[in-house]
Order: C-alpha cells, then sequence, then structure tokens
C-alpha cells in the first residue's frame, strides 16, 4: 500500500521527531562548534520541536474526536516552531518546517490542492521548498553547515520516485552522506573532528519522517558525530576561529515585509550569525551581536519585538581559551552554593538572601545554558544546586549541568518546575550536610510542593478547563489550566480550593505588581476561617514577576 503523508503520520513525525532529539540532545551539544561553541545546539533543536509538538496536538485535541485538516496541522507544526524556535539552529529547523508546511499545505506557488495527504512528489516539492527558504533567510549562507544538509536531502528526494515512503528514505540517505562530509567543507569542524550539530539534527528529524511513513526505525547515522562528540565537548573551546559578539538576541517580530527587509540589513552590520525566519507578519530574529540593546531597538522601529531572549556568551565559553578566564570569580572556592532561575526582582531578593546566585527570567527572555553556567560559575563552588524553576528550562539546565561538571564542579540539578518549588526546597537547604543528603531533602520538599499560577489570557482559546475569552483569568495548577474566571480574587480562591482539597499546611502566595494588598488579605481571611491550622505566608513579586504564584505544601 502506497505511502502518503496524512494527520496521523504527521502527528507521528513530531513525536518521534522530539524522541530522537531528546535521546540525542547529548551528543549534538557535545559536538556543537560552529557558529559558536556554547553547546546547545541539541537542547535548542529539541526545545523547538517541542513546541511544534505542542502546537500539533493542540489543534488535535481542539477538534477532538474528529480529525484536523492535514493544512491545519502542517500550519500549527510550523507556527509552534517558530514561536519557539531556539538558537542559531532552532530557528533555521523552524524556517525548514515552514517550507515544507507551505507546500504540504497547498499554499505555495499558487498551488489550491487542499488534500488530505501529501504523496511522493508533494513531499520532494516540499523538501525542495524547505532548503531554499532555510538559505533564503541566513544573511550569509555557509557551506558545511545544516543548510548543505538540507540541500543534499532535497537533491536525493529530486532523483527518486516513489511514495512518501521512499522519498523519505531517500532524503535521510542523503543528508546522512551530506552531513558526514560536513568537516571537509567547514575548516572549524575537521579541526574539531566532528560533524556539523545543526545538521546532526535535521538528520535526526529525517530518520524520524522516515520512521512514521515506514513504521521502521532507521540506523543512527555514521560518521565523526558519534564517536568523537567528547573530544569535540573538550576541545570545543579551542576550536572557535577567534573571539565573536558577545550577545545571543533572539525576539518574536510582528512586522510587515518592507520593514523586515529594512531590519535585515541593520542587524547585519551590527553582528553576525544573522537569521530572520516567518512571514505573513510573525517573524523569528536570531543575531550574534555586541551591542544587545542596539538589536532590540532594530526590532522596536520595524515593528512589535516580544519574547526577548539575550543570552551573554560569558567568559569561559566560546570567545575564550580556558574556562576560568575573564570575570570568572578568583581565590577558595566555597563548599556549596544554589544556583536558581527566579522571576521578579521581589523574588530575586528573597532567593539572594537566602544565599543562592540568582538567574532573572524576565517576561520573553528565557535564560539560555550559557547563562546558566556564567551563574555557575560566578557561584564559586566545589557544589551547586541548580534550580531552574521553569519545566520549559529542564533540557537547558540539564546541558548547563554537564558543561559545568566539565569544568570540575559537581551540580545536582533539581527539577523544580515553579519558583514556588524553589523557594520550598531552599527552607529546607543545609549546607552542613553531607551533599547528596541535602540534595535529597530539597528535592522532597520541592516535589512536595503543588503550584499555581495566575494569568491573563491573550486570546480566546481552547483548554482543560473549558473555552477562554481574551482577558479571563486563568488558574494554572501545576501547569494545566484548571479554572477560569472573570475576577482575580474569585479565580485566586477557586484555585486555592482545588489545590487545598487534597490537603495541605502551608500556603505560599506571591503577589505581582498590579495585585493590591486587599487580595492577599481576602485570600488569608479565607484560608484562615475555611481550613485550620494552614498557615499562608505573602511574598511580592516585584517587577517582571507573574500576576500570582500559589503554592501548597
Amino acid at each position: 500500500m502506497p505511502q502518503v503523508l496524512d494527520v496521523h503520520a504527521v502527528r507521528a513525525w513530531c513525536a518521534l521527531a522530539l524522541e530522537a532529539l531528546g535521546r540525542d540532545r547529548e551528543e549534538i551539544d557535545a559536538i556543537n562548534v560552529y557558529p559558536v561553541a556554547d553547546g546547545d545546539t541539541g537542547t535548542n533543536l529539541y526545545l523547538t520541536v517541542e513546541s511544534a509538538v505542542q502546537a500539533v496536538e493542540a489543534v488535535f485535541t481542539g477538534l477532538e474526536p474528529a480529525p484536523p485538516a492535514l493544512p491545519d496541522v502542517v500550519h500549527a507544526m510550523a507556527h509552534g516552531a517558530l514561536i519557539g524556535a531556539r538558537g542559531n539552529s532552532g530557528t533555521i529547523l523552524a524556517q525548514l518546517l515552514r517550507g515544507m508546511a507551505q507546500v504540504l499545505a497547498g499554499d505555495a506557488d499558487g498551488e489550491a490542492d487542499h488534500s488530505e495527504s501529501a504523496v511522493g512528489d508533494t513531499l520532494r516539492r516540499a523538501l525542495r521548498r524547505a532548503a531554499e527558504s532555510a538559505r533564503e533567510a541566513v544573511a550569509h549562507p555557509v557551506e558545511g553547515t545544516v543548510l548543505t544538509v538540507a540541500a543534499a536531502a532535497a537533491d536525493a528526494a529530486d532523483g527518486h520516485s516513489g511514495d512518501c515512503g521512499d522519498v523519505a528514505r531517500a532524503a535521510y540517505d542523503g543528508a546522512c552522506a551530506a552531513l558526514d562530509a560536513t568537516p571537509g567543507q567547514l575548516a572549524v569542524l575537521g579541526r574539531a573532528g566532528v560533524v556539523d550539530a545543526g545538521g546532526r539534527g535535521l538528520v535526526a528529524v529525517l530518520g524520524a519522517l522516515t520512521e512514521a511513513l515506514s513504521g521502521d526505525p532507521v540506523a543512527p547515522p555514521g560518521g565523526r558525530g558519534v564517536h568523537h562528540a567528547r573530544v569535540a565537548a573538550d576541545q570545543s573551546l579551542d576550536c572557535a576561529d577567534g573571539e565573536g559578539p558577545a550577545f545571543e538576541v533572539i525576539y518574536l517580530l510582528e512586522a510587515d515585509d518592507q520593514a523586515v527587509a529594512r531590519l535585515r540589513t541593520r542587524l547585519d552590520g551590527l553582528g553576525d550569525s544573522l537569521v530572520v525566519v516567518g512571514g505573513d507578519g510573525l517573524w523569528n530574529v536570531h543575531v550574534h551581536v555586541d551591542d544587545a540593546g542596539a538589536a532590540v531597538e532594530a526590532g522596536v522601529e520595524a515593528g512589535r519585538p516580544y519574547r526577548i531572549r539575550i543570552t551573554h556568551f560569558a567568559a569561559g565559553d566560546a570567545h575564550t581559551t580556558h574556562p576560568t578566564s575573564g570575570s570568572a570569580p578568583t581565590g577558595e572556592r566555597a563548599q556549596r552554593a544554589i544556583v536558581a532561575v527566579v522571576p521578579g526582582e521581589g523574588l530575586a531578593g528573597l532567593y539572594s538572601e537566602a544565599g543562592a546566585t540568582v538567574v532573572p527570567e524576565r517576561p520573553g527572555e528565557v535564560p539560555g545554558s550559557g547563562e546558566l553556567v556564567e551563574a555557575i560559575r560566578r557561584a564559586h563552588a566545589r557544589e551547586v544546586v541548580l534550580l531552574p524553576n521553569d519545566a520549559e528550562l529542564r533540557h537547558t539546565a540539564a546541558a548547563a549541568a554537564e558543561q559545568a561538571r566539565t569544568e570540575g564542579v559537581r551540580v545536582a540539578l533539581i527539577p523544580t518546575r515553579s519558583a514556588i518549588q524553589g523557594i520550598a526546597a531552599l527552607a529546607v537547604h543545609e549546607k552542613e550536610r553531607r551533599f547528596d543528603e541535602d540534595v535529597v531533602a530539597m528535592t522532597s520538599a520541592a516535589g512536595a510542593t503543588r503550584y499555581a499560577e495566575l494569568a491573563v489570557a491573550e486570546r480566546q482559546s481552547w483548554t482543560m478547563a473549558g473555552i477562554c475569552q481574551a482577558g479571563d483569568f486563568l488558574g494554572l495548577i501545576d501547569g494545566d489550566v484548571a479554572v477560569i474566571g472573570e475576577e482575580v480574587t474569585r479565580t485566586a480562591r477557586t484555585t486555592l480550593d482545588r489545590m487545598l482539597a487534597a490537603g495541605g499546611e502551608m500556603v505560599t502566595l506571591v503577589l505581582g505588581d498590579e495585585v493590591p494588598d486587599e487580595v492577599a488579605d481576602r485570600l488569608e481571611r479565607h484560608v484562615r476561617e475555611t481550613y485550620l491550622a494552614v498557615d499562608t505566608v505573602v511574598y511580592r513579586g516585584g517587577r517582571n514577576s507573574a500576576l500570582m504564584l500559589i503554592g501548597v505544601e
């Protein structure tokens, strides 16, 4: 039976790609030496595909039990990748998926075939469009990178007739061959003895496509990526081509095509590794610069930038030759330290008073792995407990912990998903205990703390609690929408009641700047009058904090 790319195959492809990148993430991070040897290409690709998977699943969930149409699924995949793209590699992958989606949905090149499935010829054209659009998005394309691998995959597919399964297999084989040739095309790869990390990630994604269509797992690619990954991790600092810009700047941008054309020209003059992907009024901008403020200002002039992420290529990564050079502290190391990602100035002060080294998380500016590694270095301790305090940071934090371990630091990553859980962990921290015992106690305290967040809905959407409208207050318990309300106090009270229904001894409230004190007073009174022997503690989150965080221990 001929193999076609229908909505179920696209769904399976996304899930298998995420699984493959999760399995290969550390290997890909380890061979990341170009364009910046910051060891996060695998993590960035994983997070980009994770966002695409979430968007695809949302389409299926929103229309169950009826299946969605193929254009809706591939558009969701591309949009999810676009808004979740991380780093240079993730941004390029987002454009590759967008190019494929344009053809698979039937809205490229004037076509209007919105069929329920794609056949071999359509997939060939989709792979070609993906390679072309990705190359167009990069200001200065370089051979020996993911662009070369994508072009080779499209060439191999063009030369092969058959159904979608045959075409995908040909594209995968062509990509593997091109990947193995990248060290001979790019000097920095040849010196490190590794293949291109972004290309290696694309091979994993194409392998997932082949498996989704055929049902059979593909053999992993050969070459130097597997055998010399650890060597690359040890040598990558010496393989960077001199010093480069100090910052990576990424943001989503709402702007028209003409404004984006002017933006490309301006950013090209400010730095390098410029990639601008997207279209239809929404773009993802990535650039490496020395003046991060100027890069953001250019976005403001072009349109409305948001989800701004600025990562400092800190001392000891791509732009130095020794992991302790530059601004790293000198003198005797402390025995143990806590490093925590914290949203809001008020909570940052609270964590600092407790002795933690703080990495600020501002709206739309999720810290990168390089920023976390720099914070671990600033902590200047033999042992470090890392609190990411955000579910989306778990892979970024894992990459940072792995890098710090190569520098001789013993790092324990506690998978806290909220600053509330981090507070609970800090409360039981005792540096006099043995490291393992301290980590176990902190992990147990964090795990025993349920957390919730109050947010405001930006648009009408489906949730686990029903349909919300723009402007509604949402109570998210453990990351899922559980309560929808029209007034902040009532929504918070209902959320609290849901959480306390399972029991609890302590309620922690963290209020954003826009929440008046009387809201906290009402909630404290409600807990005191309704739940015997349950204490309440209130903190101010300060600027850049969530509307409200709630913890129950």
